[in-house]
């Protein structure tokens, strides 16, 4: 089906994105696969091309461009390229942290920390994880008290994507022990702030290049002027930046797909097996044409959902649907992709094998994908 979602000024972002990744990261990213993490300089280098902070007004060093579309563009080129866990630093960086420094930052936090997003030289990651807290935010233990015009942070967080390479953490901490939902706010702690220390990179599953790592804050003062909006604000402000941080896994899935699909249909046309193509075969026909219609789906829901986005009218239940069925369509076409590629599929320099692993978290993070469903049985008034 003909995309419209987009127009010229968007295919000539991604020709200049595909020729960045083709560039700067395909080539190396198979070591930073081996490392458990990209090199700080690449943000810096993404920034400096414009692939940062879209969003970010042009006064603070941004394009001004609030527009999701660009964020596709990017999810969609790192999965065609198979470099999908570089591609989680940024899109972390882009669609999950910078929307909430755009919406409750005050000026001066504004000219202190958007020009350094923008440009790649300030790191973003957002801490909302506990060891006892997942998807259930409103049980989060991490506390913050008050002492003049500092917060004193002490907890705990964990699996934190761009954990090790962040500058800049917004941390969900608990300012008010008598109230379960009312009682949280957001304070971004920095780089170099006494007691805040950095656990150890984790060892996934897959995602290996993305570096997740364990927070620890012991007695770390955190300055009144580092609180995003207001005291006890932070649940509602979590709230309404979840439909886009699901939007983006969802998107992120189905071009994770979409990129399983043309690997597998090039791989099955090349290999023979009793003396003719693979992909031949009835079985493999079938196959491909299942997976294809159900990503062709996909792609319909996803594009209009940006749209909404980019609207102002995507609403939570939308967004959870996209989630969990996106993520779940993701797990389905890598695994019946890899059985294409036999024992090949298995050999982790195939592509394929590596976005077999990477899908498995995203129907975890982001909200686990029975949560998703339990939002979206409430919206039917069950």
């Amino acid at each position: 089906m003909l995309r419209t979602l987009f127009d010229d000024t968007h295919e000539d972002f991604r020709a200049s994105f595909r020729r960045f990744l083709a560039g700067e990261v395909v080539p190396h990213h198979e070591q930073w696969e081996r490392d458990g993490i990209v090199p700080r300089e690449l943000f810096a280098r993404a920034g400096a091309f414009g692939f940062l902070g879209m969003a970010v007004p042009e006064a603070y060093g941004g394009a001004g461009a609030a527009d999701f579309r660009f964020n596709l563009i990017i999810a969609e080129e790192c999965q065609r390229a198979g470099v999908g866990s570089y591609g989680l630093g940024v899109t972390l960086h882009n669609d999950i942290c910078l929307p909430y420094f755009l919406a409750y930052c005050d000026e001066a936090q504004r000219e202190r920390w958007l020009p350094g997003i923008a440009a790649g030289t300030l790191i973003t990651a957002i801490a909302m994880t506990e060891p006892q807290a997942g998807s259930d935010l409103a049980a989060v233990a991490t506390r913050a008290r008050r002492e003049g015009d500092e917060y004193v942070v002490d907890g705990a967080k964990t699996f934190i994507t761009n954990g090790i390479n962040a500058d800049l953490v917004i941390v969900a901490v608990r300012t008010d022990r008598t109230q379960r939902h009312g009682g949280l706010s957001l304070l971004v702690v920095e780089r170099g702030m006494q007691g805040f220390e950095r656990g150890r990179n984790l060892d996934k599953v897959g995602q290996h290049a993305q570096d997740t790592a364990e927070l620890s804050f012991t007695e770390v003062r955190v300055p009144l002027a580092n609180r995003l909006g207001e005291e006890g604000a932070g649940f509602g402000y979590l709230m309404s930046n979840l439909p886009q941080e699901r939007l983006s896994i969802a998107a992120a899935g189905v071009a994770a797909a979409e990129a399983a699909i043309e690997w597998t249909r090039t791989y099955i046309g090349e290999r023979t097996a009793f003396g003719q193509p693979i992909g031949s075969f009835q079985n493999s026909r079938f196959a491909l044409a299942e997976m294809h219609s159900e990503t062709q789906i996909a792609r319909v829901f996803i594009d209009r959902c940006v749209e909404a986005l980019n609207a102002d009218t995507l609403t939570a239940e939308d967004a959870a649907i996209a989630k969990w069925w996106c993520t779940e369509l993701q797990g389905r076409v890598t695994d019946r992709c890899l059985q294409l590629f036999g024992g090949y599929g298995y050999m982790s320099e195939y592509p394929i094998a590596r976005a077999w692993v990477d899908a498995r978290v995203t129907r975890i993070y982001g909200g686990a994908n029975e949560i998703m469903k339990e939002i979206v049985g409430r919206s039917l008034g069950l």
